[in-house]
């Protein structure tokens, strides 16, 4: 999808981007830890929350930030998806458009299509839920040097999932660029995510 905005928005939208990175004229700087070359592109076929099955290239020409987790976490999942949220929140608004967080939960058997759908649109409503059968997760978190485990089952049948807190950042090309610590900053994911979105303006 393309978006049009008038010529003098794109000019302050351009100004925040370079005020924002400090990169006019030098080199780029990072908050979050570069990536580039050290894993593959972004690629999967997956489930989505709607019941669609879908691929990598379906969110061509986004931002994505890949986090693997399950709806049933008590912690990281809930605290990572609020921070990622205000941290694109806090981004121009235009381009707020051009990043999409992609959850994928690793925890199939509980997380239907439908309970993942309620749980990504509570915290961002711009949020896609995704799964698949546990092979293909596996190979997916193998794709990205990660796993998870399942813990034993209690009486009631509950079970926690253990799995990274590390979030991807893929370009628009799909190119593996970031990988953000939970501890990173609201603000400075914010620094790193416009200025991915602005260059892939230009």
């Amino acid at each position: 999808m393309t978006f049009r905005i008038p010529f003098a928005r794109s000019l302050v939208i351009s100004g925040l981007v370079l005020l924002l990175t400090g990169c006019l004229g030098e080199e780029q700087a990072w908050n979050a830890k570069t990536i580039d070359g050290m894993l593959p592109d972004l690629e999967f076929t997956l489930t989505r929350s709607d019941g669609e099955t879908v691929t990598a290239e379906e969110y061509k020409g986004q931002v994505r930030l890949m986090f693997f987790g399950f709806t049933n976490c008590p912690d990281v999942c809930p605290a990572t998806m609020a921070k990622l949220t205000q941290a694109i929140k806090a981004m121009p608004e235009e381009l707020q458009e051009e990043v999409t967080p992609l959850f994928v939960s690793v925890d199939p058997n509980r997380d239907t299509p439908e309970r993942l759908g309620e749980y990504v649109n509570f915290f961002y409503d711009r949020t896609v839920g995704l799964t698949a059968d546990e092979p293909t997760l596996r190979k997916l978190a193998k794709r990205y040097r990660t796993t998870f485990g399942y813990d034993e089952p209690d009486e009631r049948g509950n079970y926690n999932v253990s799995h990274s807190a590390a979030i991807y950042v893929f370009d628009g090309n799909g190119n593996a660029r970031l990988l953000l610590r939970p501890d990173l900053p609201t603000d400075q994911i914010t620094q790193d995510l416009v200025q991915l979105a602005g260059q892939a303006r230009s």
